[in-house]
Parts: structure tokens; C-alpha cells; sequence
């Protein structure tokens, strides 16, 4: 009888990745119906690129019923440490933290979506509303689904913000070059300088860091793991254009993915470590096999909730990743969605409403903060 009087609402959570099974997560512990469209057809756990592990993460892994400890969830560093360009300390602080890596997260948060609330290959087309109170998505070849809500956690490039939001990223004016190398692969002098410590060096237009991370598979077992790097480079729209376009041909605009980079830009890469990187780091992206770079962008939205269609992660606000906060913005994001819903699970949209503001200001604030450091980092602003 209550079942009757109190059916069970359901989300449409569009994108698979992090935000959406973050999403996803605590939307059933809210006790919703929930089911997820992810654009591509494979699993995406395969995805190279290291996480600094933030509470926001830990907490929401635990509230999803998933028993891991910090140290089963990364790569523990005991230090942070700058160099010069020459390869000196300049300076050198004691600061543990933990790295993760995205496929270790993403397929600890996968295990506790069923396949049959997954759904693969969902390319959406269109959003339209059947009343103040439902939402309905339209997707490629004809399916369509309606729930009470809809959720945009489709990433920086999100669809669901192009068809109901006028706001776009803006382009920062620099890349960030990346790669991965094997533990047991790095370079004797590499392995002397950075293995081990969360490692930062400067140059003009220039600023590179590196850590440890989980490995293939997840394999945290020393000499298992990677070498993680995040080289960020001033780079104009000309060229980033170019160095977008990937062996495949594909002009993408923001990324290439690993894999894809043309070999003039391996060779790039090459000729300004040796002239702008201490050994160590130098020496480590000479090493990296498959090299790939995204561009570094600005957004933090005005709204996240139009109607029963809210923005979420990075489709509402792409943080630089000089805050280490991309992935647990994303998590304060659905943490605080679930507890709204649980709070009003009877008047959706007072959730919502509620939920809203906190998050709109999170997403301004790390714009802020991002761009403040970036912009000192690359271009020696304030």
C-alpha cells in the first residue's frame, strides 16, 4: 500500500563516467530508481591519468557500501618536492597524500551499478517536458525515457548543457601535456629525483608535476604502478588546434587521447623537455611511449537546475586542475544531491532548490581559485 501511495521516482543520469555513477550512487541510497546513458559503447576503464584523492571521494565510496581503506585506494607520497630547472631542491616539505587513479575509482564505482541500469551506446539527442514534473530524453535511433529527473554528468564538453544552457567553456591559453610510464620502466635518474614524492617544477610558461598511481589493472603493488605526469604548457588557439588533430586524422578541439598524438608532437615534446625540464622530469617524458594532452578550461555556471534537468561535475563548472578538485567537486556534487532528495523526498523540486546554491557558489569558487593559480603558475600573474 505505501508502494502505491509513494511510487519510486527515477533519475535519468546522462554520461557513465565518474559523475554519473557518483550520481547514480547516491540516488539509490536515496532510495531512487536509477538508470545511467553513457555515449560510448565500451567500458571506459581503461583511461589513463592519475587523481589526487580528496575526503569528498572517500566519503562517498564508503556511503555506496564499498569497504576500502586509504591505502587500498592508492598511492601514498611522503613528501612534496620542487626543483629548479637545473635539478636542484629548491624546496622540500613533508605532506602525505594519497594518489588514485581514475580507472581504479571509476571501477569501484561501476561495481555497484547492475549492467541492467547501465545502458551503453546512448547517444542523446534531445530533452524535452511532458509536464512541470517529468523529463524526457531522446536518443539516437529513437528510444526515449522519462523520469522525474534528469541529470547532466556528461563532462566538460556536456550535451545536456549545449541544448538547455547558453554557457560555454573558455579556452584558458595553455594545454597540459600527460603521460604514464610503468614503475619498473622509469629512468635511473627519474626514479633517484621523483619516485616516490609528489614532485612540482617551474619554468617560464612552464609547470610540471608527477606522482605515483595504481597501475594497469589497479595494481598497487610496488613496482606494478605508474609514473604519472601533468606538463602544462602556454600553447595559442593555432597550435593547440594542431596538436588536437590526432593520427586518426579527427579535429578535436579540447583533447587527444592517448595513443593519438601525431609523432611531430612526441618530437616537440622531446626538444622542450631537454630545454625547459630538470633531469629528472625531463628524462621521465622522454621515457613516456604514448604522450597525450587536453586544453585547460573555464566554466562555473550561473544555474544548475532548469526545471527537473540539473547540471552536475564538470557539464556544470570545470575546475583547473590545479585544484585537485575536478573529481571531488563531482562527489560534493552528488553527496549533497542525495542528502537534499532524502531531506524533501516528497517535493523534489524544494531538493533541488536547496541543493542548488551551495553548489553553484562551490563551482565559482574553484573557477576562482583555478584560474588565480594557473594564471600565477603559467604566466606569472597574481
Amino acid at each position: 500500500m505505501n508502494g502505491e501511495m509513494h511510487p519510486r521516482k527515477r533519475a535519468l543520469i546522462i554520461g557513465g563516467s565518474l559523475g554519473g555513477l557518483f550520481a547514480g550512487n547516491m540516488l539509490q541510497q536515496a532510495g531512487w530508481d536509477v538508470d545511467i546513458f553513457e555515449r560510448s559503447a565500451q567500458d571506459l576503464d581503461s583511461r589513463g591519468g592519475g587523481i589526487v584523492l580528496q575526503p569528498e571521494v572517500v566519503a562517498l565510496i564508503r556511503r555506496s557500501g564499498i569497504e576500502r581503506d586509504w591505502d587500498n585506494l592508492g598511492v601514498r607520497s611522503a613528501h612534496r618536492v620542487v626543483f629548479r630547472p637545473d635539478g636542484s631542491v629548491e624546496h622540500r616539505q613533508h605532506a602525505p597524500q594519497v594518489q588514485t587513479s581514475w580507472s581504479l575509482i571509476y571501477s569501484l564505482m561501476r561495481s555497484t551499478i547492475s549492467d541492467i541500469h547501465y545502458h551503453k551506446n546512448s547517444l542523446l539527442t534531445d530533452i524535452t517536458f511532458p509536464d512541470d514534473h517529468h523529463v524526457t530524453a531522446h536518443f539516437k535511433g529513437g528510444a526515449r525515457e522519462t523520469g522525474d529527473l534528469l541529470i547532466g554528468a556528461d563532462g566538460n564538453g556536456s550535451f545536456v548543457r549545449k541544448l538547455l544552457w547558453n554557457d560555454t567553456p573558455d579556452y584558458a591559453g595553455y594545454i597540459a601535456w600527460r603521460g604514464l610510464v610503468p614503475e619498473n620502466a622509469m629512468p635511473e635518474r627519474a626514479r633517484q629525483q621523483l619516485h616516490g614524492d609528489f614532485a612540482f617544477a617551474s619554468n617560464l610558461g612552464s609547470h610540471i608535476l608527477g606522482y605515483l598511481v595504481p597501475g594497469a589493472d589497479n595494481d598497487l603493488r610496488p613496482g606494478h604502478r605508474f609514473y604519472n605526469w601533468v606538463w602544462y604548457r602556454i600553447v595559442d588557439d593555432a597550435q593547440r588546434e594542431a596538436i588536437m588533430t590526432g593520427t586518426d586524422g579527427v579535429a578535436r578541439r579540447y583533447s587527444v587521447p592517448e595513443g593519438l598524438l601525431a609523432a611531430r608532437w612526441k618530437a616537440h615534446l622531446d626538444t622542450e623537455a631537454q630545454t625547459l625540464l630538470p633531469p629528472g622530469f625531463r628524462d621521465i617524458v622522454q621515457a613516456t611511449k604514448e604522450p597525450f594532452a587536453q586544453a585547460i578550461r573555464d566554466l562555473a555556471v550561473d544555474k544548475m537546475v532548469k526545471g527537473r534537468v540539473i547540471l552536475l561535475g564538470d557539464a556544470a563548472s570545470i575546475p583547473r586542475p590545479h585544484t585537485a578538485a575536478s573529481t571531488s567537486k563531482a562527489a560534493a556534487n552528488a553527496l549533497a544531491l542525495g542528502d537534499a532528495l532524502q531531506a524533501w523526498p516528497d517535493d523534489t523540486d524544494k531538493a533541488l532548490s536547496e541543493w542548488e546554491q551551495e553548489q553553484i557558489f562551490r563551482g565559482k569558487y574553484l573557477r576562482k581559485m583555478g584560474i588565480s593559480m594557473g594564471d600565477r603558475l603559467l604566466f606569472g600573474g597574481a
